[in-house]
């Protein structure tokens, strides 16, 4: 009989987690822009895939879509990293190799900074569809894919690990996030938008330009708050399946996937000011053209929600079929 995979999380800060699931990190976070194909949609970055509509206008033919494919690349590289990071702890756990995932520097510090890329390009996606003036209706619609996604992975590991499902993992972090990262964004494109015409105003006037950015600052300083306040503030109120989602937990929960909303939505926020900054400023860095060596993992971005959901029942069936190919031969 074979035993059941406790795979590491890479999403979760899960020293003290007794088992956590593979379901750690999920590169699709955030909806896409109009005319973005359904899997973009799922992307961490909205303008990502297909950011803008395409209009039809008096003077010619409509223009096409803008590609964000840096960004999309960016996430391509997390991808990859997370596949790699999952199929050598599958190894692990069918004792092709020796280590200890959930101890050992090398391993936790990589699940670390492999969902800390993820949520912050979801980060930087949001301002970008805010940029690029993504509706509600299209962002309600991302959400509610993730959202669902989510019920099925709390649903299907409750089926699979009663005693640890998963009740608020990166799926249910990332919804959850989501919403407040929206309105971030929308508050730094609305402030800034009202500063530049108020600097106009003054300058007509004669007066001097008021002070800018002060809406980025206040988002600033909530990513720092976020950030620090979980290691500065634990309570056993928050212990339980139903606050323990906050993150002021005094330990981390027995389940198979946990990423808390602090201090995670602090590094969603830097994603934003710095997807705002690079819009505004060096909107290359994000749109320009990438290598032809470099565009497969810009296409990986764009469909990673699906790569993510396949990826690791591929791993462990592959790795079955070798277990027992092993012991047939023996």
């Amino acid at each position: 009989m074979v035993r059941r995979l406790r795979t590491a999380a890479v999403g979760a800060p899960s020293r003290g987690c007794r088992r956590v699931g593979y379901r750690a990190v999920v590169p699709h976070v955030t909806p896409a822009p109009p005319d973005a194909s359904p899997e973009a949609g799922l992307a961490t970055t909205q303008g990502s895939a297909a950011t803008g509509s395409r209009s039809a206008t008096a003077d010619g033919p409509a223009a096409p879509a803008e590609r964000f494919d840096r960004l999309d690349a960016l996430r391509g590289i997390a991808i990859v990293w997370m596949a790699a990071f999952h199929f050598a702890f599958d190894l692990n756990h069918f004792r092709f190799i020796r280590e200890n995932f959930y101890t050992d520097p090398f391993w936790t510090t990589q699940r670390t900074m492999i969902v800390t890329l993820f949520l912050f390009c979801a980060g930087v996606g949001q301002a970008v569809a805010v940029a690029q003036g993504q509706d509600w209706p299209r962002f309600w619609r991302r959400w509610a894919q993730v959202a669902g996604c989510a019920a099925l992975v709390s649903i299907g590991s409750a089926l699979m690990f009663p005693r640890s499902w998963i009740s608020f993992g990166v799926l249910h972090g990332v919804a959850v996030m989501l919403i407040g990262v929206r309105l971030a964004a929308l508050a730094v494109q609305v402030g800034d938008s009202q500063a530049q015409v108020g600097d106009s105003q003054a300058g007509s006037a004669g007066r001097p330009p008021g002070r800018r950015g002060w809406v980025a600052a206040l988002i600033a300083t909530a990513a720092v708050l976020a950030l620090v306040l979980p290691h500065l503030v634990t309570h056993p109120f928050f212990d339980t399946r139903w606050t323990n989602w906050i993150g002021l937990v005094t330990r981390k929960p027995v389940t198979e996937d946990f990423v808390p909303v602090l201090p995670w939505i602090g590094v969603m926020l830097a994603g934003v000011l710095a997807g705002h900054a690079a819009m505004r400023w060096r909107r290359a860095w994000l749109a320009g053209a990438v290598p032809r060596f470099v565009r497969p993992l810009a296409v990986l971005g764009r469909w990673s929600l699906s790569f993510y959901m396949v990826h690791q029942p591929v791993f462990i069936g592959l790795l079955l079929v070798v277990v027992w190919w092993r012991g047939a031969a023996g």
